[in-house]
């Protein structure tokens, strides 16, 4: 049984499968369009350092199947992990190589994605779905990517990232058709990255 804190109760989806309808059909729009900025309601109220956008995606993501992996920012504040359990039933995994998803609230201080699970040749899906709690999608370093589902290229400027972003997402490329999924939640929006997509090295 969880101790669950007052606050774990509260801030759920109060429409569940509408607002998980919702939140599920703009993260595949994400995921379809990489680099794309998709409208996400405020659907869910959690507990801090944990954000709406993020909490409405790993509550309508996660189940009692998919452990969830959380950084330092959010592991130290046992009203998010109670609510994350009491509000999905996921379990909390202190590794990053068991996580089916992991919760990151300082990408800046994220320095090793290829620390998570990367899928297996036979089963690239074993991976882990990484959702960086980020500031914006739009005032940081811009970024341009092209590949599957991006017509051209495509320029999205997220802020804070996880350290030398461009060198971890090149191996994580390299291992295609492993490798991990990023998703980006900012306030309002989600944007994701699929292992799919390629950084384009920007001239100097």
């Amino acid at each position: 049984m969880v101790a669950a804190t007052a606050s774990a109760y509260e801030g759920g989806f109060s429409d569940p499968v509408g607002a998980a309808q919702t939140v599920f059909r703009a993260l595949m729009d994400a995921m379809a369009r990489p680099g794309s900025i998709q409208p996400l309601p405020d659907v869910a109220v959690p507990p801090a350092p944990l954000t709406a956008s993020a909490a409405a995606l790993i509550a309508t993501l996660a189940d009692a199947d998919t452990p969830v992996w959380l950084d330092p920012l959010l592991a130290k504040a046992d009203a998010v992990r109670d609510w994350i359990i009491f509000h999905t039933g996921a379990p909390i995994t202190a590794h990053q190589p068991d996580a089916a998803f992991a919760l990151v609230a300082a990408p800046q201080n994220l320095s090793a994605l290829n620390g998570f699970a990367l899928g297996t040749q036979d089963y690239p899906d074993r991976s882990t779905t990484v959702i960086l709690q980020v500031d914006t999608l739009a005032a940081g370093a811009p970024l341009s990517f092209e590949g599957p589902g991006i017509e051209s290229r495509v320029k999205i400027a997220p802020a804070p990232m996880p350290q030398h972003f461009g060198a971890q997402w090149a191996a994580n490329r390299q291992a295609f058709p492993r490798g991990i999924d990023l998703v980006l939640a900012a306030p309002g929006a989600v944007a994701a990255l699929p292992r799919s997509a390629r950084l384009i090295r920007q001239e100097a």
